[in-house]
């Protein structure tokens, strides 16, 4: 990075100077985000993940948008930490169509000791495939985070949610500062940071005003920033929030653009109930990266190849990591499994 990147980057956005970029004409915000989007990163290449929920339900806390909590009744089917080997074969499958990070989220409020090892040989199968490695696993102690870099996580999701002001509305079972000590004890680790927030959960302007000058004053800047559209689920309290403008949507990505040049910013849940128009201008504002397979965790995603088939029309490429072979994959996958029957890694997890 050149000096004169790094003295681009600025940590002490003010509230005012964020509003401001809210309120400028859509067109000027528009050409703004993609002039600086194109100082910094290829224009027409978009980074590729898939996640994957390796434990589904049960979950103690009580967010009040998620199908994963049991504090609600959305039908959801609870299910045990998956077994290992099926992680893996499904992190192959997702390399096999393109991704070139694959993510895993667990629905915990913490990692339990009795579940951490088999999370930290997923990480360290996931890697021998030649992919990035996200979890999502809740909060973390100093001791897990730890334990997490020496196998050579490369990214950890942890979203904020929303501004500091309207986050106890929507969730009481963790504070917004249990959220700030685990990216601080993620950062401190070496791992890459994950985090943004949802958008849409009836929060004002002023809400995303707040979340992503929180997001632009960490140092460095998060190096993922996932910008989610709410899905309403039901059986949720946020079932029948009103539906977020459109365009106030697009604005956040790019107005998160401009204030963390270097991230990858993230389209990410919600992109089911865009259409194409939609998911084109998020990309013009600067979205970089995207999940894609059938699910996010518990919600419907667009399938791989209607976004290819997007991809294709608008003229973007998947980001490349570096290549490995098939073969590779292959014998990978074979000493994991291998490994796994030594360690007597398949059990019941309990949920």
């Amino acid at each position: 990075m050149s000096a004169s990147n790094i003295s681009a980057l600025r940590f002490d956005w003010t509230h005012a100077e964020i509003k401001a970029l809210f309120d400028l004409p859509f067109m000027d915000l528009m050409f703004r985000a993609q002039t600086i989007h194109r100082e910094n990163f290829a224009p027409n290449e978009v980074q590729v993940s898939t996640l994957l929920s390796i434990k589904t339900g049960a979950c103690p806390e009580d967010c009040k948008y998620c199908p994963q909590s049991g504090h609600y009744n959305t039908e959801l089917e609870k299910e045990k930490l998956m077994e290992v080997q099926k992680v893996l074969e499904e992190a192959a499958l997702a390399k096999e169509k393109g991704a070139s990070r694959f993510c895993m989220g667990a629905a915990w409020k913490h990692p339990s000791e009795k579940d951490f090892p088999y999370v930290l040989e997923m990480i360290k199968g996931v890697k021998s495939l030649g992919l990035e490695s996200c979890v999502t696993l809740g909060s973390l102690n100093d001791d897990q985070a730890k334990r997490l870099s020496e196998v050579g996580l490369d990214y950890y999701n942890h979203n904020l949610d929303t501004s500091a002001e309207f986050y106890d509305s929507i969730i009481t079972t963790r504070t917004y500062q249990d959220r700030l000590d685990t990216l601080s004890r993620v950062r401190d680790s070496g791992i890459k940071l994950c985090c943004g927030g949802i958008m849409g959960m009836g929060e004002e302007q002023k809400d995303r005003v707040g979340l992503l000058r929180q997001l632009s004053q960490m140092s460095p800047h998060p190096e993922s920033v996932p910008i989610n559209m709410l899905v309403k689920v039901e059986g949720t309290p946020l079932e029948n929030v009103e539906d977020l403008d459109t365009f106030e949507f697009i604005r956040t990505i790019a107005v998160a653009r401009i204030l963390m040049p270097k991230s990858h910013v993230r389209l990410s849940a919600g992109r089911q109930g865009m259409n194409e128009q939609t998911q084109a201008l998020c990309f013009m504002a600067g979205a970089n990266s995207i999940f894609y397979g059938e699910k996010l965790l518990t919600t419907g995603n667009p399938e791989a190849d209607k976004d290819m088939a997007l991809f294709a029309t608008l003229g973007i490429n998947p980001e490349k990591r570096e290549a490995h072979s098939d073969e590779a994959v292959v014998e990978a996958i074979a000493a994991q499994v291998v490994k796994q029957e030594e360690s007597k890694l398949f059990y019941e997890a309990s949920v």
